[in-house]
């Protein structure tokens, strides 16, 4: 079973080697594949009011999201937010439960939507997870993310109304 709950500094130890994977692969996070520890850190261990979060299973972290507002000021009712599952992990329903829960926090604390700011866009698997949750496309900046594989390919700006839902 799968438990999402708050990640604590203690769970550091099994969200990095998920974190420093993803990035390193460099296929479907933004993030600079030389990033070392600490800064991954600094920016996924965000302080309240922001959210950080862990899919446990036994004691192992199998995948992890961050969530927050989207941008100061005016717009600070617009939720966002990041997840990685761990490679082992994947297809089993954790990134589900990860972004469940976001919308289930973001919901919970007055926020009107969600707004991914860069969903890679030859990431379908999360593509469908999102659009299976009622996120939509807002727009795709084409060639915005270099693709290892692909090439340069677009980031999706995905959204989700929560005052309709």
């Amino acid at each position: 079973m799968t438990d999402i709950r708050e990640a604590t500094a203690a769970d550091w130890p099994g969200i990095w080697p998920i974190i420093h994977a993803v990035v390193v692969e460099q296929r479907t996070m933004p993030y600079d594949p030389a990033m070392d520890e600490a800064r991954a850190r600094s920016m996924w261990l965000l302080p309240p009011p922001a959210r950080v979060t862990v899919a446990d299973s036994g004691g192992r972290v199998l995948g992890t999201a961050n969530m927050y507002a989207n941008r100061a000021g005016p717009g600070d009712h617009i939720a966002s937010g990041s997840l990685m599952v761990g490679a082992g992990a994947r297809g089993r329903g954790v990134g589900r439960a990860l972004v469940e829960d976001m919308i289930t926090w973001a919901r919970g604390a007055g926020f009107a939507a969600i707004q991914f700011n860069a969903v890679v866009d030859t990431n379908a698997p999360a593509v469908a997870l999102y659009e299976s949750l009622g996120f939509t496309t807002l727009g795709t900046a084409p060639g915005a993310f270099r693709h290892p594989d692909h090439g340069d390919v677009g980031l999706r700006v995905m959204w989700l109304d929560l005052r309709t839902r």
